[in-house]
């Protein structure tokens, strides 16, 4: 069955993509914002008001929230990203409608009890202190910081103890509704679902929102770059260093995935097989690509003994270098083979495959049929790996997190002078 989009006349859209067999659906409401739209003043906020939904919303006590959907066999959940906030629910073939009743209460009507507040404050300062206490989550906000400096990516979705305890239930209601607006807001459901169900639900649930338009869309984030280093007493060192690359809408991106698996994607990439195999330098070294709308980076991650961590940013860099120059025709197609392999799995679980779809209507405003994703991959040519590759050193620019003992602080500048030393 062909999956679908239609929208409602305030503007929200909705994606049904049955999945024949199955005896269950998944349901997510996702709103095309996130801590990527806060100011400076409202870090962390979108983050805090998804804690805060779940504290009580319409006639519902926390302990309602939950129970009613677990009674019925089904779960829920939530997640802030920077750029989009996602609510999600698994039932049982029948539980649509309870399921969307349920995300429509948190999204429309929390209740932002003043006392809820005043302890979820608490709790989210456990968080963001257990984030800063587990280095394999920390160097990644250092990388943020040094990729985007200023911008809103550049900041933890987390916020910070003083931005989170600025808030107050006003600032978070009105945040609220400026987050999770019609505008950019997307309902998608799949597995045991029907068009005509998920239609009537979704506008019993969501038709008569406003149709207005939330926060602004924030500006593209320029690559800042630089490093950032700290020492902290650990048993291994954290080395993340990103590049300028490209956004999720630019023509390279697939070019950017399939770069970032022949680099580090699997263990037959070249970093795993030189790093790991070869040198027996690093345990978990990787390369990914970190795409949003209209910009991006490519990232690569190790974790290795402090005494190891120079050698270790140099063969990162000296592996980028060589695949630069050169990409063969059997890793161009493992690669390909592989990246289609991450999107069609994905799709065969209904929630990834239900925010899959949201994800698409936001970027792209459209459906995306597998056929049409596997032709994209399909049409990547060796060159558009260089150029990509080409794209990445051109702005002579790269951002560098380490985190770990005093020896392993200049592998930022290792990794910088190795990349550049032959331009």
């Amino acid at each position: 069955m062909t999956a679908t989009l239609r929208t409602l006349k305030n503007g929200v859209r909705v994606v049904c993509d049955p999945m024949p067999g199955l005896e269950t659906l998944a349901l997510s409401v996702v709103a095309g914002r996130g801590a990527a739209y806060e100011d400076p003043e409202r870090s962390g906020w979108s983050h805090l008001l998804e804690h805060m939904v779940f504290k009580g919303a319409g006639q519902r006590s926390a302990r309602d929230i939950v129970e009613v959907i677990e009674s019925a066999g089904g779960s829920i959940n939530a997640a802030t990203g920077y750029e989009r906030t996602s609510f999600q629910v698994r039932a049982l073939k029948g539980g649509l409608d309870l399921g969307m009743d349920v995300i429509a209460d948190l999204v429309r009507r929390p209740t932002l009890d003043p006392a809820d507040l005043a302890r979820e404050k608490q709790v989210v300062a456990q968080e963001i202190a257990e984030a800063a206490d587990a280095p394999d989550d920390y160097v990644f906000d250092l990388i943020q910081r040094a990729s985007w400096g200023d911008h809103p990516v550049g900041r933890p979705i987390l916020g910070s103890d003083q931005t989170v305890e600025a808030a107050s239930v006003e600032a978070l209601s009105e945040w609220r509704a400026a987050l999770y607006a019609a505008d950019r807001l997307v309902i998608s459901a799949t597995g045991a679902v029907e068009e005509a169900e998920l239609m009537a639900a979704a506008e019993r649930a969501f038709g008569d929102l406003p149709a207005e338009s939330g926060a602004a869309v924030p500006e593209a984030a320029d690559f800042v770059g630089g490093p950032q280093a700290e020492a902290r007493k650990l048993e291994q060192s954290h080395l993340v260093f990103m590049l300028p690359a490209c956004g999720s809408r630019d023509r390279d991106y697939f070019a950017l995935r399939i770069f970032a698996e022949v680099l580090g994607g699997g263990m037959s990439s070249r970093l795993f097989q030189e790093a790991r195999e070869k040198r027996g330098l690093a345990y978990n070294i990787d390369a990914y690509a970190d795409t949003y709308a209209d910009h991006g980076a490519l990232g690569i991650y190790a974790g290795c003994a402090a005494s190891d961590a120079v050698e270790t940013a140099k063969v990162c860099a000296g592996e980028l270098i060589k695949l630069v120059a050169h990409i063969d025709d059997a890793e161009l197609a493992r690669a390909k083979a592989q990246l289609k392999a991450h999107m069609f799995m994905a799709r065969e679980q209904p929630l990834s495959r239900a925010e899959q779809g949201a994800g698409q209507v936001l970027l792209f405003d459209r459906l995306y049929a597998p056929a049409e994703l596997a032709a994209e991959v399909d049409a990547v040519t060796a060159e558009d790996v260089s150029r990509l590759g080409r794209r990445l050193l051109s702005g002579r620019r790269v951002a560098s997190a380490v985190l770990g003992a005093k020896t392993s602080l200049k592998a930022g500048e290792a990794f910088d002078k190795t990349l550049f030393s032959a331009a």
